[in-house]
């Protein structure tokens, strides 16, 4: 159930928002894994700054419709002279081949060989697309909480996202609010009618600034780390970057009868009455399993549709002598 409201609340955010959403992405620094966070907005520079004098998603989307390799981005290469591919990326030489190959691939490196060496040069400089990352915890159900205590603390601590958000279902009380720390925002949101409720505004948090990435709690012990602003930098543009990437559709939708999918995209169960999750709701053991064809949807053709991300971008490489021979 979760899940299907997670659905919900992002399709939801992509019709009242112009942020470029994503599920399920990473949100800790120093220990992958150790958070993710359910749904992430990225909002594109043009909404937070001078509009005339931004136009960072627009090139963006111009790259590539894919994830640029975080390496390939943070490495020292730009788009004027080529150099040694080994050189230039912070990896073991196998990896820089790999992440220079990909990045080839999508269109953001260009390639040439020089006496059995590779080098790279950028296709176009990486843009200042992303201004402002939002982080959004789901609990439906408010009266099972789980982790959600430590995650928000974490969260808080940590400062990763600009502002945070915790949405539930649930009719949310002075007590509850006592229990969520005083930054994260609160909504209510109705996944049925598509209603959206601010009960607390966010505050703003230090993004620019060191962060406490909470590893452990134990009794009368916690153990932290702390992470750097240049840190934080570098893992805020790689979640934006994923974002783009990956979007929040499912991918794959159930071959079952009852199946179908809104005009959102978001697989409805016509034998259990409510949207689903095709991972952890359909199997063939549900009792309301018919075999039939998946729903007739195309995930990447509504997101073009509707947001600034670009299925099939033109591309932003330029023809050069002795370019891509391989």
């Amino acid at each position: 159930m979760e899940v299907a409201f997670e659905l919900a609340l992002a399709a939801h955010l992509e019709t009242a928002t112009d942020w470029v959403l994503a599920r399920q992405l990473g949100a800790a620094v120093d220990t992958p894994g150790a958070r993710v966070m359910d749904i992430v907005g990225v909002v594109p520079t043009e909404a937070v700054s001078d509009a005339s004098a931004a136009t960072g998603v627009d090139d963006r989307a111009a790259i590539t419709s894919e994830t640029i390799p975080p390496l390939a981005i943070e490495g020292d290469v730009g788009v004027g002279e080529a150099v040694p591919v080994a050189d230039a990326l912070d990896c073991s030489p196998e990896h820089a081949e790999s992440v220079a190959e990909r990045a080839a691939e999508i269109g953001f490196f260009e390639r040439e060989r020089r006496g059995g060496r590779t080098y790279v040069r950028q296709t176009t400089r990486y843009p200042d697309w992303a201004g402002k990352l939002v982080g959004v915890e789901n609990k439906p159900d408010l009266g099972r909480p789980g982790d959600l205590d430590f995650q928000l603390r974490f969260d808080v601590a940590l400062s990763l996202f600009d502002e945070l958000w915790l949405a539930t279902e649930s009719y949310v009380t002075g007590a509850h609010l006592n229990r969520i720390p005083d930054a994260v925002g609160v909504w209510r949101f109705d996944p049925e009618t598509g209603e959206r409720e601010v009960v607390r505004e966010p505050s703003p948090l230090a993004v620019d600034e060191p962060g406490v990435e909470i590893s452990a709690e134990k009794p009368l012990r916690t153990d932290v780390g702390l992470v750097s602003a240049h840190a934080k930098a570098r893992q805020r543009r790689r979640i934006a970057e994923r974002a783009w990437g990956k979007g929040w559709r499912p991918t794959e939708y159930p071959g079952c009868g009852n199946c179908t999918a809104t005009e959102d995209g978001i697989p409805h169960c016509s034998f259990h009455e409510r949207l689903i999750a095709p991972g952890s709701d359909c199997s063939t053991d549900c009792p309301g399993y018919e075999t039939g064809e998946k729903p007739d949807v195309d995930p990447e053709e509504l997101r073009d549709e509707r947001t600034p991300w670009v299925r099939d971008p033109s591309g932003v490489a330029r023809e050069q002598a002795g370019l891509d021979q391989f």
